[in-house]
Order: C-alpha cells, then structure tokens, then sequence
C-alpha cells in the first residue's frame, strides 16, 4: 500500500515539479541521482503571536495602576498647598518604591557608603564607574564615592496579554455605571 502511495506522490511531484523531474529521469537512466530535498511536510499555521507592548509601557502602566504614578506626575501641582502635595507624594513615593523592589529587587552597584574612596582599577567597567572631577591620566584611580550607583537583582516585568489595539495603554478609562 505504501508504493502504491509513493508512486501515485511521485507521478504529480514529477509532473508539476521539474527538479524532480529530473532527478526521476537521471534515477530511471541509471545515472546518480542529485541529494534528495527535504522531505515535503504540510505547512504548520504560525502559532498565534501574542501582542507586542514594549517593556516600558508594561513597568509604566504597573507604576500606575498600584502607585497612580503617571496620575500624579501628570496633575498640576499650581492650585495645591506644599501640605496637601507632601501628603499624597508620600503614598506615590511609598506605592512606587514597593513596586520596583518587587520587579527589581535594586542594590547598591558599589559596596561601599557615600563618601568612602574608592579603588577603580584599570579595565574598569565604564557601564558600572562614572568618573567625575579631575580625570586625567590613565587607571587605577582613586576618588571618593559620591553616588553608589543602583543594580537590579531581578527583573521581573509582569506578563501582558491585552489586545494590539491596547498595547500604548498605560490605563484604562474608567466608566462608572450607574
């Protein structure tokens, strides 16, 4: 049964296609055969691609939904007093900074405090080390640490499964029904 499907394949292969063609005429001649294509196999339909939103919106819009981030910054801060201003910066600044922990888990870039020297040994890592102040010569150096600099331990993004049309999205309009 298997030949009599290999050989019904073979008859429309070699009637439709002519590098086939030829190699079924120079196999039936006798004469040696060029390397076999790739076995036909059925086209598979693409997996479905999921929306692409870009890493920023989906940090921005976390910022915003549990720290009301974007609500904040975008407000005009003209008709508030420094009170009223200092009250709600607190619960931004509070919401916001357990947000990137959690996502980032941020240390130090450098182990030592503020204001202690530090070694800075030649090949250094200009994405780790800014220098500062009076540059001149070559490596080491050695200068006073004014900024520790910030690492992520982590970089956990939450997954997002919205629709294209929603991928700029930071969030949602919301619609009270009554």
């Amino acid at each position: 049964m298997h030949r009599i499907y290999l050989a019904i394949r073979i008859f429309f292969l070699t009637l439709f296609k002519a590098a086939i063609a030829q190699q079924v005429d120079k196999l039936l001649g006798g004469a040696q055969a060029a390397p076999s294509p790739a076995p036909l196999q059925p086209k598979q339909p693409p997996a479905a691609k999921l929306p692409v939103r870009s890493d920023a919106i989906t940090l921005l819009a976390t910022l915003q939904r549990e720290a009301r981030f974007v609500d904040f910054i975008q407000e005009s801060l003209a008709g508030y007093s420094d009170a009223q201003i200092g009250a709600v910066a607190r619960d931004v600044h509070r919401d916001s900074a357990a947000v990137i922990d959690r996502l980032f888990a941020l240390k130090p870039a450098a182990p030592q405090e503020e204001g202690a020297q530090v070694d800075v040994s030649a090949g250094f890592d200009a994405g780790r080390f800014r220098l500062t102040g009076n540059v001149a010569g070559e490596p080491p150096f050695r200068g006073r640490l004014v900024h520790p600099g910030w690492e992520a331990a982590k970089c956990e993004l939450p997954t997002w499964t919205g629709s294209k049309d929603s991928a700029r999205v930071i969030a949602p309009a919301e619609v009270e029904i009554k």
